[in-house]
């Protein structure tokens, strides 16, 4: 279980061995399933597709399905220690409100998204005219599940206005980390957050 995509390593990276975990929108489980065998902690996910759920319970892990914008609300206060939201705040109709929850339900909570202010995002939109079809955003606006995109610059001013805490923060431009410039050069974001 070492070929973890990059950016799943990046959100693991960021998770203590023995940390509980609930990760939501957990697609087939890669993630939860190295945490487990790799870091021995103690994972449980939630996944709106029923397919992607009998993967991940295929795979022995505890993942039940369900919709995030509704469900959240049946884990208790405080239950886990990371709250993953990987690859999904920009599916959700309502993403103020999922990480609101996500602080509740975690004592931190790790959020991942495709940064809508790269550079070959502003490139097609100069130049094109057209939404961009990138690797981190690889369907047309037509056929794609992203209904919120956000810059890196938009998601720490959310996370200011809620009064989080941005305990740290991590960026990807393909599978090379960066540090400078990363509203512009990064086309991944990873954020983790407390409350305030």
């Amino acid at each position: 279980m070492n070929d973890l995509p990059t950016r799943l390593r990046q959100v693991a990276n960021q998770i203590p061995a023995g940390a509980s975990v609930l990760d939501v929108g957990c697609a087939t489980g890669t993630l939860l399933q190295y945490l487990r065998d790799v870091k021995g902690v103690d994972g449980r996910g939630i996944e709106l597709d029923r397919n992607r759920v009998a993967v991940a319970v295929a795979r022995g892990l505890s993942v039940v399905q369900g919709d995030a914008e509704h469900d959240l609300a049946a884990f208790p206060d405080l239950s886990v220690d990371y709250a993953v939201l990987s690859e999904a705040l920009q599916a959700m109709m309502q993403p103020a409100a999922i990480l609101a929850e996500l602080l509740r339900i975690g004592h931190r909570a790790i959020v991942a998204f495709p940064n809508f202010g790269h550079w070959r995002v502003r490139f097609d939109l100069l130049l094109r005219g057209r939404m961009p079809v990138t690797p981190g955003l690889p369907q047309s606006w037509y056929e794609t599940e992203n209904i919120h995109l956000c810059t890196v610059a938009d998601f720490r001013a959310l996370a200011q206005e809620q009064g989080y805490r941005i305990e740290s923060e991590s960026y990807l431009s393909g599978e090379q980390a960066i540090s400078f410039w990363p509203n512009l050069r990064a086309d991944h974001a990873l954020f983790v957050l407390s409350r305030g």
